[in-house]
């Protein structure tokens, strides 16, 4: 039996907390034992514990623009010596075989399994352009610290060895993959506060720069023309960063939208969401690496509108499952909305489509069994 020490950032449940859990949830627990390392306590802690998977509480030693200051890099010291203390002592017990660290935002594992000379694998989920420091130093850590580099799309493969061709040999490309549910909700659009009659576009993510919410508000004021049409954005965001719920609070407030648009805290449980739900929109304003969220509206018989860059063209069929536009394009955006918005017929066509496209390609089976092969190589 392989003992994995595993290393991830948060104790959430979004896009690559979600895909920890499930990927662990459903490991051989006859091939491997998985211990965890979160940095704080959290729904992603329960989750996994449910499954009666060891988690630990340690610092995770995260690496960020603001951390380069003589009082954050004291701190930063500290903790590698904490982590490491923390680590040693479940060492011991476990005699750890490898290190998986979940994403770049981790630099625990990276600096443990050298330490140790344990085989690091490192799981990259990101694609990380700004700020351009950070978007250097990652692939340079990798190329030094990781043994084997899972990517969860192509564009996030490509995006590392345009940057480093040394690390095309180890980077090793798994598609995401989501548990298939039979949707039991009985959930109806008036139980969000809207009326049966509208036609609901929902945004599921955080709130924050990159997910296109005043992208999409921006153009639904300029090129919805329907007024049973309303927003629902579903997500939080990141502590300390509120002030982007506030920017977008303003703009719904400015624009006299209170009426067409509803915000909704984060849920684990999307499927009454979906329920709701007429047209996904995934418009990532810069480029997503994998893009879950457009899996999971798919799986639920959703056309999709898109952002056409990064691992979204991987999900996405353009024309067949919904459609792609251009980033920050409104007009390009406002014509494929309008489109799904006066024909149910092809919100009806796309969504089987998008179904059958999400069975076929993002299973949880194909998810776990890719990694699984990896772990015992």
């Amino acid at each position: 039996m392989k003992k994995i020490l595993v290393v991830h950032q948060s104790a959430e449940l979004y896009g690559s907390d979600k895909m920890l859990l499930l990927f662990l949830a459903g490991l051989d627990k006859s091939l491997f034992l998985p211990v965890v390392i979160l940095p704080s306590d959290g729904p992603l802690k329960a989750e996994l514990e449910k499954h009666n998977i060891k988690v630990v509480i340690a610092p995770v030693l995260k690496l960020y623009r603001k951390m380069f200051t003589v009082k954050n890099l004291s701190l930063f010291i500290k903790d590698i010596k904490a982590g490491i203390g923390i680590l040693d002592e479940l060492n011991k017990e476990y005699k750890f075989d490898l290190v998986y660290s979940n994403t770049l935002a981790v630099l625990l594992g990276m600096i443990y399994a050298r330490k140790r000379k344990i085989k690091h694998i490192w799981h990259v989920h990101e694609i990380i352009v700004h700020p351009k420091i950070i978007a250097k130093i990652f692939p340079v850590l990798l190329n030094k610290f990781a043994d084997v580099i899972i990517c969860n799309s192509n564009e996030t493969r490509k995006n590392l060895v345009n940057r480093i061709p040394g690390l095309e040999s180890r980077c090793i490309v798994v598609h995401n993959g989501i548990d298939i549910k039979i949707n039991q909700s009985a959930a109806s659009k008036a139980n969000f506060g809207f009326n049966e009659s509208d036609i609901i576009i929902t945004l599921v993510g955080r709130i924050n720069r990159l997910k296109g919410h005043n992208w999409l508000l921006d153009t639904y004021l300029k090129y919805v023309k329907d007024s049973n049409v309303k927003l629902f954005f579903v997500g939080s965001p990141v502590p300390g960063q509120e002030y982007y719920l506030t920017e977008t609070e303003n703009i719904i407030t400015q624009n006299n939208l209170q009426d067409k648009v509803k915000i909704m805290p984060f849920t684990k449980d999307l499927s009454a969401v979906w329920r709701a739900t007429d047209i996904a929109v995934v418009p990532s304003t810069e480029a997503e690496s994998f893009g879950l969220v457009a899996v999971e509206a798919m799986l639920e018989k959703k056309p999709v509108v898109a952002s056409n860059h990064g691992g979204l063209t991987e999900i996405v069929v353009n024309n067949k499952t919904g459609f792609l536009v251009e980033p920050h394009n409104e007009k390009d955006f406002g014509d494929a909305l309008q489109k799904l918005i006066e024909n149910k017929t092809l919100r009806e066509a796309f969504g089987e489509e998008g179904y059958k496209r999400a069975l076929e390609e993002f299973s949880l089976k194909s998810y776990v069994d890719n990694l699984t092969k990896i772990l015992l190589s």
